[in-house]
């Protein structure tokens, strides 16, 4: 019989939603922002944001807005180098190696995850607000290492989908709107929700066998 527990080591769990926005489908990011509310990690508990308010720019402030806000910067930093430069929207921006960390001040949610949900965060600086709007249906995904962003991990999640989605910062809203994504070889929506989220660590064994 097989065990019911994951042979491999958490490498974190915790909420994950993001907002991926494009001018036109087939142009590029005009802006991104990642959330996380992280329960356990090697680096303890955590929340931020990681934000591309210019996608295309290697560059932070004054010139590019360009950051993550956290009230955990080992974390955040242990994110940004082992997942989040690796999500594919994020891999192919200057921004994301250009990204400096501010304190995260203040932090709340707002909103029902049946219809419309916000994220709320402010440093000394900025104010981001995440909005998703139109959620649908809930579903589950498994996603095995070798189809997933890392590689190296097994990923469980609860994912919400967004008809419709925006950032804004200081009150102002990022370039964009909602577009579709790559995901499993089909297209979801590029702005979600991800709840309960949990990156196993692929077990040596099958590592072993030559998983890529």
């Amino acid at each position: 019989m097989q065990s019911p527990i994951h042979p491999g080591k958490v490498a974190w769990t915790g909420d994950n939603p993001g907002i991926y926005l494009k001018e036109t489908d087939d142009g590029p990011w005009t802006g991104l922002a990642t959330y996380f509310r992280i329960n356990y990690s090697p680096f303890g508990l955590g929340r931020g944001v990681l934000l591309l308010e210019q996608p295309d720019e290697a560059a932070t402030l004054p010139r590019a807005c360009n950051v993550c806000i956290t009230d955990n910067e080992p974390l955040a930093r242990y994110l940004m180098a082992g997942f989040f430069s690796k999500f594919a929207s994020f891999r192919v921006s200057a921004g994301t190696q250009a990204v400096s960390y501010l304190p995260l001040l203040e932090a709340r949610s707002a909103g029902d995850t049946r219809s419309r949900y916000q994220e709320i965060l402010r440093s000394a600086e900025l104010e981001v607000v995440m909005t998703w709007d139109g959620l649908t249906e809930p579903y589950a995904v498994d996603m095995p290492p070798e189809k997933g962003p890392t590689q190296r991990h097994e990923m469980y999640s609860l994912f919400i989908d967004a008809a419709s989605a925006g950032i804004t910062v200081n009150g102002r809203p990022l370039r964009g709107r909602v577009t579709t994504r790559n995901f499993d070889g089909g297209k979801k929506s590029s702005a979600f929700l991800a709840f309960s989220e949990s990156w196993m660590e692929m077990p040596a064994d099958e590592a072993a066998r030559g998983t890529p």
